[in-house]
């Protein structure tokens, strides 16, 4: 069973590698797989708004949970991520990634309904009760449109069942809040490439990065320095990274990485509607700043 203790390091978010015919495409995920592994990572998160969740059919998402814990093969945790809206939809699929083998769900915050923090707590307190595998809570207001007051994630991580979050609150303050006061069985992971050493050095126990995918070694060697104290060497290591971060999120995620990949052996640059490929101009600037920064990485690894 998955416990906080094993959510340290790094947990690349994953992209869903997919055909023209909106297929997932096999072959593409083992070699995607294949890369990571063999760089050193902890643990995979696929299916979140990385893995474009909520464009992929029902079935597709099944089938990517049972792919990704086949690819990782016992070599880290594989923690899907639940998406749904609906608690009733959210608990199917989660029960259904659990089916596939997967070892944690990481599951949004409920959107759209706008609900208050006492329905909020109450969501995952019910959900964390039924799940038949330990629970991460997803919270990326910037996304949801609704944020999770400190006071409430205190009281969500001392669910047994309920063992770590990824924190995507660009609130610095918000998040110094949260780790203040979590129980010391809740791994608070950073959901944030812009701020993951800052997160670091605050407290949290790793991230669940997009970029990661395309240079695990560089975010690597990013969290041992911050988790050996050197702060400054790890913020002056991400600064470098600064430029392909600005080009990898300036259209919606995950188009433009999708559009370099083939760099590392991945040839799966289609995306799901209503997400289009990105503009060439960008994805030609982002192959330049990609190849710059893999060369520096595997000169360091």
């Amino acid at each position: 069973m998955l416990t906080a203790s094993r959510l340290r390091g790094l947990f690349p978010a994953i992209p869903t590698p997919v055909k023209a015919d909106d297929t997932i495409d096999a072959a593409a995920v083992s070699a995607l797989f294949a890369w990571l592994t063999n760089q050193g990572i902890d643990g995979v998160v696929p299916l979140g708004g990385t893995g474009e969740y909520g464009a992929l059919a029902r079935s597709e998402r099944i089938r990517m949970a049972g792919l990704s814990v086949k690819a990782m093969n016992g070599k880290g945790p594989v923690i899907a991520g639940v998406l749904d809206a609906g608690f009733h939809d959210a608990l199917q699929a989660g029960r259904e990634f659990a089916a596939e083998g997967v070892d944690g769900l990481l599951v949004l915050t409920p959107y759209y309904t706008n609900p208050t923090q006492i329905g909020i707590r109450d969501y995952f307190l019910r959900y964390a009760d039924a799940s038949p595998v330990p629970v991460l809570i997803y919270e990326i207001p910037y996304r949801t449109r609704i944020a999770i007051e400190p006071r409430i994630l205190h009281e969500l991580s001392r669910h047994p069942n309920i063992i770590g979050m990824k924190a995507c609150n660009l609130d610095m303050y918000h998040f110094l809040q949260v780790v203040a006061g979590v129980d010391e069985n809740f791994a608070v992971l950073s959901g944030e490439d812009s701020l993951f050493p800052l997160h670091l050095a605050a407290g949290a126990k790793g991230g669940i990065i997009v970029t990661a995918c395309l240079l695990p070694r560089a975010w690597r060697q990013i969290f041992e320095t911050a988790v050996a104290g050197r702060t400054a060497e790890a913020l002056n290591l991400h600064r470098r990274l600064i430029p392909l971060m600005n080009m990898a999120f300036a259209e919606t995620n995950p188009g433009p990485m999708k559009a370099v990949m083939d760099l590392i052996g991945v040839d799966a640059p289609h995306m799901l509607a209503p997400l289009v490929q990105p503009a060439q101009g960008l994805a030609s600037a982002l192959r330049v700043e990609f190849g710059k920064q893999l060369a520096i990485s595997e000169d360091v690894g």
